[in-house]
Order: C-alpha cells, then structure tokens, then sequence
C-alpha cells in the first residue's frame, strides 16, 4: 500500500520530471511518480554520478558480486581478489 490516506485531499505538483503530492494544508510532499524515458527508463534514475547509465553500474555491481561469492570456495580467484586488494590499498597510501 502506498504512502498517501485514503480520502485526504492533495495537491499535486511537478518539478524536474517528478511528480510530488502533498497533503491539503500541508507543505511535506512525497514523490509518487517520474517521468519516463523508453530508452533509459526513469530519467531520475537513468544515470548514476559519474555520468554511466544506471543499468550499467548495477551490471558491474552485480558482477563484483558474482565474483566475490564464487571467491569463497575458489581459492585461486580469492588469491587474484587478495592481490588486487592489495594494490588497490598500496595505491590508495600513496596518493593520500
């Protein structure tokens, strides 16, 4: 079920592709909609900080997740994990 009362009266607005309804008398809104785009699908969503598509930085997520589950019981990828840790931290201290 949603966030919004039955029988309440809103107003409802829109700004930056969202749509918001807020109760009568009352200045809190709640986003209840966005605006669609077919080919990126949620334009708020569609594109994550550093500018990738959405679906592309959760593909990579669920990639590194993949690869850190099938870790545990393979121990030659766990040592390939291990390394790049490794590095990632050494490189981390030398530019800090």
């Amino acid at each position: 079920m949603g966030t919004l009362k039955p029988g309440a009266k809103y107003i409802y607005e829109k700004a930056d592709g969202v749509t918001y309804a807020r109760e009568f008398g009352d200045a809190n809104r709640t986003p209840i909609g966005w605006d669609y785009d077919p080919v990126n699908g949620h334009k708020r969503d569609s594109r994550t900080p550093d500018g990738r598509p959405l679906h592309d930085y959760l593909a990579e997520a669920q990639l590194w997740g993949n690869i850190w589950r099938e870790a545990q019981t393979n121990p030659t990828l766990q040592k390939a994990l291990d390394r790049a840790i490794m590095i990632y931290k050494l490189s981390k201290e030398k530019y800090e």
